[in-house]
């Protein structure tokens, strides 16, 4: 358990003054006539110059560690650099604050097991991590938890951001197809959730509005309650390089996983890389989301479920290669009749499959909208399951009726897919409601220098885009669809890995 250390300080002040005087015994008296010389004082030596002390070269590991971590020695990066490696275990309580040092003391953190702030209906916790820093796990069993009540505020900059990763990534061994290396980051609040033991004793009817319920991954790890506007702290320029780990079967931590996240918490500019399991799974919640970016996936770039309540624009997802599972899952299966429903709204979302499943799979009963959108795949585009997904609105009390798709351009080998549920009769009734889309178009994403297409080419920028803002002020108007207009737009720039240079291989720079 980490306790709030304080330390006392004593400053000494030392001051050296010189003082010369000059003078004489006889002195005449005016009028005398007698003149004295007063003899001229010999010259102060002169005084010995003070060396120039040696600089300490850049990256040079520092010689001690931040109050409230544990100097645990030093590690050699893969760009060459030393840096000591500063522990962070237990229980943070009180406000713990990792400083990003200047290269002359280069200093790296580093998770020891599950790292809780806070303790959940006990002491509160605040972790600040300044811009700069890097974190990394060694193990499944190294992650971040952000307890109910608590508060994580990692805000980085567009040129310094936070990254969290794998201590192989640190030491230059991780490679283009590393995933799940470490555990990842769980933040649990007490916004409303759905799924707390439906037809149980303590919600027989699934509208209680108090769920709480246990996380996916961690042990007995709560989340939910009543609060929307909960705030479990600002996440901003954030990169979360090689998580997931499988807990037990079925049982997995993601990149960022926000349970029950109210809409206080600021959630902007976040980028997953080779997660092993999703790459942002909300539960609940009622957190919003922008500039999202999930690269490597290997299960789902984006999952949502349990109730959850929120807007998401500027969401770039490009799946593993010859991997992952569907760009984006949105469940409740085995809930459908939950309360509250859910009801994901997304806007310029560019989702690109590499031989995976489905671009998107729509289930659980929930609500769901998606406006100046591109969906690429060489597989199918749209699958959509259980009828109460597609009943129409009003069903169930906040119910707004079958998905809504304005706006979307696809290029899939299949625009939509029946596996023995929702028809492709029915989904393309569904699809063509909405205005400007287009099923069966021919991608022209292109590239940066890295392999993946994402930036939009004359037939995405062809697409008239809706108007959004008045859906949600959240949401920006922008005339065009994707996530990416084109070469000049520089949304994801400097604080992304992977998709200008193969560089997320590449060991953070320390120093």
């Amino acid at each position: 358990m980490l306790n709030k250390q304080i330390r006392s300080f004593l400053f000494a002040g030392v001051a050296a003054v010189a003082v010369t005087a000059c003078g004489a015994d006889d002195v005449a008296s005016p009028g005398e006539g007698n003149i004295v010389v007063l003899p001229t004082p010999a010259p102060a030596p002169a005084p010995t110059p003070t060396p120039t002390p040696t600089p300490t070269p850049a990256g040079t590991p520092a010689t001690d560690c931040p109050t409230g971590t544990a100097n645990v020695g030093t590690i050699t990066t893969g760009n060459g650099e030393q840096a000591r490696n500063c522990q962070v275990s237990g229980i943070i309580q009180g406000n713990l604050v990792l400083p990003k040092r200047p290269n002359t003391a280069n200093t790296i953190y580093s998770l020891s097991g599950a790292v809780e702030v806070g303790v959940d209906g006990g002491a509160q916790g605040i972790l600040t991590i300044e811009p700069g820093v890097t974190i990394f796990g060694s193990s499944g069993g190294d992650f971040l938890l952000v307890n109910r009540g608590s508060q994580l505020f990692a805000e980085g900059t567009a040129s310094a951001p936070i990254i969290f990763t794998s201590r192989q990534n640190i030491d230059g061994s991780a490679g283009v197809d590393s995933i799940g290396q470490w555990g990842g980051i769980v933040i649990l609040g007490r916004a409303p959730i759905s799924d707390c033991a439906t037809g149980g004793a303590s919600n027989p009817d699934g509208t209680r509005t108090d769920c709480e319920a246990i996380v996916e991954g961690p042990s007995n790890a709560v989340y939910g309650g009543t609060l929307p506007n909960d705030s479990s702290g600002r996440l901003s320029y954030v990169q979360v390089r090689y998580p997931g780990f499988e807990v037990s079967p079925g049982n997995e931590l993601n990149g960022i996983t926000m349970a029950g996240v109210g809409r206080g918490t600021f959630f902007q500019n976040i980028q997953i890389h080779n997660s092993s399991d999703d790459g942002v799974e909300w539960f609940g919640g009622r957190v919003n989301g922008k500039n999202l970016v999930m690269t490597g996936i290997d299960d789902d770039s984006v999952d949502s479920d349990s109730g959850f309540k929120g807007h998401n624009q500027f969401v770039l997802a490009v799946q593993r290669a010859n991997g992952g599972d569907h760009v984006m899952e949105a469940d409740s299966n085995g809930d459908e009749d939950a309360e509250p429903r859910q009801d994901h709204k997304l806007a310029n979302v560019t989702f690109v499959s590499n031989g995976g499943d489905h671009v998107i799979l729509l289930r659980g009963g929930g609500d769901y909208a998606f406006y100046n959108s591109v969906f690429n795949s060489p597989a199918a585009c749209i699958d959509i399951d259980s009828a109460t997904t597609v009943q129409a609105a009003g069903a169930a009390a906040d119910e707004n009726g079958p998905p809504v798709f304005e706006s979307v351009f696809m290029s899939c080998a299949t625009p939509f897919v029946d596996d023995g549920n929702i028809t492709v009769a029915q989904i393309q009734t569904i699809f063509n409601a909405g205005s400007n889309n287009t099923s069966d178009g021919t991608s022209t994403l292109a590239n940066a220098s890295a392999a993946f297409p994402f930036i939009n080419g004359a037939n995405e920028n062809a697409v008239t885009a809706t108007a959004v803002n008045s859906i949600n002020s959240f949401f920006e108007d922008v005339d065009y669809i994707g996530a990416v207009r084109d070469a000049n737009d520089t949304r994801f720039q400097g604080w992304t890995c992977g998709l200008y240079a193969n560089d997320c291989v590449i060991a953070p720079t320390i120093g």
